[in-house]
């Protein structure tokens, strides 16, 4: 019966804490007590037979209760793999944005440089534009006077 519990490895998902009188234990409990039950005429179990009964009790106990033990700390061992992960995940996410975050602001440093550099062109082009309109208003005040200067010397002269 030891051997069935030696070879017996249980998956590490969730916590398990041994329950007395459920599952394995007490089906080999149980078989115990009718192999035993059946090699006896009178009914009653020897001293030898129920320190032997007992003894085997106790080895399947302990070796549950190691079974167990294994598992709860390969359940910890991996929690910590888990954490590890976790927190190694979290600082490359951070460097992402980090390092996103300052290409952002050399794309708007030099974004700026440029429309800089475009205003100032923008900034010249109005600049002679107004001039433009300044030496146009000239001009046409200017003939303004020259088309009047004509008409009153078109009225004088017969």
């Amino acid at each position: 019966m030891e051997s069935f519990f030696e070879d017996m490895t249980l998956p590490s998902t969730s916590q398990s804490t041994p329950k007395t009188g459920h599952g394995g234990l007490q089906m080999a409990q149980e078989t115990d007590h009718d192999s035993s039950f059946g090699n006896f005429s009178t009914g009653s179990m020897t001293e030898a037979q129920q320190q032997h009964t007992s003894s085997s009790i106790d080895a399947i106990s302990r070796r549950v209760q190691e079974v167990v033990e294994k598992i709860n700390n390969d359940r910890t061992s991996d929690q910590k793999v888990l954490d590890s992960f976790n927190e190694k995940l979290v600082q490359k996410v951070t460097e992402g944005c980090q390092q996103m975050q300052e290409h952002m602001y050399l794309v708007y440093e030099k974004n700026s440089n440029d429309m800089q550099v475009k205003l100032q062109e923008l900034a010249e082009v109005l600049g002679s534009c107004t001039k433009l309109c300044s030496e146009l208003q000239e001009a046409n005040l200017a003939l303004a006077s020259l088309r009047a200067g004509l008409a009153i010397s078109m009225t004088e002269s017969p």
